[in-house]
C-alpha cells in the first residue's frame, strides 16, 4: 500500500536559446624526453618537408543506420536504461543533429517515456524553428511546461508564432493560456521550489510515502456486505488522483506540526471524491494517492506535483497509469479556489485544466458543476442497475467531501500509518456528515463508518444525525456497525 516517493535532484533546465560560445580547453604542456645525441637540423632546398595527410573524416551514418540507432535507443528507453539511450542520442546528434526527423524522433521518444529534462538538455541547444519545423518545437514547449519553466516555454512559443502558420494558431493559443496560468500561480507563490544546494552537513530529506486508496472511503469496514460495489474488469483505463497542493502555505514545516484543519481535509477529500466517482464508471479503475511522512503525519505541498512525481507513481503502479490528476487548492478569506490538471501519462502531456471557485454559500452548487465537467470530459459511463449502488451526488456535497478527508485520517490510524495523537474529529465535521446522510445513501454509509471509528478511538461523541436515509444498504450497514 505504501510506495517510496522521493523527488530526484535534477539540474535546472536551460532555456531554448543559441548554445553558448565554445571556450578553448586548458592544455597543460607535456615534457618530451630528450632523444639520444640530438642534432638539430633544418631542411635544405632539396629536402622539402611534406605535412602528414589529414585523417579522413568519419562519414556520417547513412539514413538506415540513423534509424536503426534511434530504434536501439527506443528499446533502451523501454528497458528503462536511460543512460544507454542518451549515449546513442548524443552519437546520432553529433553527426545528424541538424535533421528535423532526428530531432522530432528523439524529443518524441523521450517525451513518451517521461524524460522531459533530457529533451531540454539534448534538443534545446540545437532547435531552430525555421529549419526544424513546429513538431520538435511543440515537444520542447511541453517539456518546459512539464518542468514548470514558463519563461523558457514562452520563448519557444514566440518562435512557433513567428512561423506564421495559421493552422497552428488554435493550438498555440491553447499553450499561451497554459503558460499564463502557470505564471499566475508562480506569482501567487505556487512555484515549484528549487532543490537546495548540496551541503555535507545537511540532514537527509524526509521520506514521503504514498498511500493508495483504491476503493470508496465509505466501503472500508463494509467489505462483507454484498452488492455495494460494481464488478471491475481487468482491462480498464487506470487513473490516479493526487493529493492537492495548498497554495499560500509559506512555512510547510510549521504547518505540518499543526493539527489537521479544514484545508487539509479538503485537499485529501477532493481526490478521494473524484476517484470514488470514476470507480463507478465502467471505463476506469481509479485510485487516490495521499502522502504521509515517516508514519507520523500527512505530507503537505505548497507547489503542484511535477511530471517526475507522476512518472514515479506510474512506475510503482502495477500495470502503470493512463491518466493522472494533479491540482491545487487555496482559501483567501472564505473565497475558495480549485485548479485541477489532467495528464495523459503515456505521452506525459497535459490534456486539460479545470477550475472552480466558491464561497461557503455557493460551495455545493459550484462543486456539483465542477463534478459535471470532469464527468463529461472523462466520458463517465455508469453501470447498469443491479451492479453496485447507484452513484448519486449528495446534496450537501461540500460537507461530504470534508467528511471523506476525516474518514481517511481515522482509517489510516487503524492501519497504524498515522499515530494516535493525529486522530481528531471536530464536532462540526461529524454534524455536517450527519446532515448529508439524511438524504444520501453514500453519505449515510460514510457517516456510519466515521462514527464507528470515532467510537473505537474514544473520540468525543456527537449527537447522532436526525435520521439516516432509509435504503437496504444503509439498514445492513447500521446493523453491522452500530451493534
Amino acid at each position: 500500500m505504501l510506495d517510496r516517493f522521493l523527488p530526484k535532484k535534477t539540474p535546472a533546465p536551460r532555456p531554448a536559446a543559441a548554445p553558448p560560445a565554445a571556450t578553448a580547453p586548458e592544455v597543460l604542456p607535456v615534457p618530451t624526453p630528450p632523444a639520444e645525441n640530438p642534432v638539430p637540423t633544418a631542411p635544405t632546398a632539396e629536402q622539402t618537408v611534406e605535412p602528414p595527410p589529414p585523417a579522413p573524416a568519419a562519414p556520417p551514418p547513412a539514413g538506415g543506420a540513423v534509424l536503426a540507432r534511434l530504434q536501439r535507443a527506443r528499446e533502451a528507453l523501454e528497458l528503462k536504461n536511460l543512460p544507454a539511450a542518451v549515449a546513442i542520442y548524443e552519437e546520432v546528434l553529433a553527426s545528424s543533429g541538424d535533421r528535423p526527423d532526428v530531432l522530432v524522433t528523439i524529443s518524441g521518444d523521450l517525451g513518451v517515456s517521461g524524460h522531459t529534462r533530457e529533451i531540454i538538455e539534448l534538443i534545446a541547444p540545437r532547435y531552430d524553428a525555421q529549419r526544424h519545423g513546429p513538431a520538435t518545437g511543440f515537444n520542447l514547449l511541453q517539456a518546459y511546461l512539464a518542468v514548470r519553466e514558463p519563461q523558457a516555454a514562452q520563448h519557444v512559443l514566440d518562435l512557433l508564432f513567428a512561423l506564421n502558420r495559421p493552422e497552428l494558431e488554435q493550438r498555440l493559443f491553447g499553450f499561451s493560456n497554459v503558460i499564463g496560468d502557470m505564471m499566475l500561480l508562480d506569482a501567487q507563490g505556487a512555484a515549484t521550489p528549487t532543490a537546495p544546494a548540496e551541503d555535507a552537513n545537511a540532514t537527509e530529506a524526509p521520506r514521503i510515502d504514498l498511500v493508495s486508496i483504491s476503493k470508496p472511503m465509505w466501503y472500508y469496514g463494509l467489505e462483507q456486505l454484498p452488492g455495494l460495489l460494481p464488478p471491475k474488469e481487468s482491462r480498464l483505463r487506470r487513473i490516479a488522483f493526487a493529493q492537492l497542493s495548498l497554495i499560500g502555505v509559506k512555512d510547510v514545516g510549521a504547518a505540518l506540526q499543526q493539527p489537521e484543519d479544514e484545508m487539509g481535509r479538503l485537499s485529501r477529500g477532493l481526490p478521494l471524491w473524484l476517484a470514488e466517482t470514476l470507480f463507478f464508471s465502467t471505463k476506469y479503475s481509479a485510485v487516490a494517492t495521499i502522502a504521509t511522512m515517516r508514519r507520523e503525519q500527512y505530507g503537505l505541498f505548497n507547489a503542484e506535483w511535477t511530471p517526475e512525481h507522476i512518472r514515479q507513481i506510474a512506475d510503482s503502479t502495477e500495470g502503470g497509469l493512463d491518466y493522472a490528476f494533479t491540482g491545487a487548492l487555496e482559501n483567501k478569506h472564505g473565497d475558495y479556489g480549485l485548479m485541477l490538471r489532467v495528464w495523459e501519462v503515456k505521452k506525459f502531456r497535459e490534456r486539460k485544466t479545470f477550475t472552480a471557485r466558491w464561497t461557503p454559500a455557493t460551495a455545493d452548487q459550484a462543486l456539483a458543476q465542477f463534478h459535471a465537467q470532469i464527468c463529461a470530459f472523462m466520458e463517465f459511463a455508469p453501470y447498469p442497475p443491479g451492479q453496485g449502488l447507484r452513484y448519486v451526488l449528495p446534496a450537501r456535497l461540500r460537507d461530504y467531501i470534508e467528511a471523506l478527508g476525516a474518514a481517511l485520517t481515522l482509517f489510516l490510524g487503524e492501519k497504524e500509518v498515522l499515530p494516535r495523537p493525529r486522530m481528531i474529529l471536530p464536532p462540526e465535521v461529524m454534524v455536517g456528515a450527519g446532515q448529508a446522510a439524511a438524504n444520501s445513501e453514500l453519505a449515510a454509509l460514510l457517516a456510519l463508518g466515521l462514527r464507528a471509528r470515532a467510537r473505537r478511538f474514544g473520540l468525543e461523541a456527537v449527537p447522532p444525525p436526525p435520521a439516516y436515509v432509509d435504503t437496504p444498504a444503509v439498514v445492513q450497514a447500521r446493523q453491522l456497525l452500530e451493534t
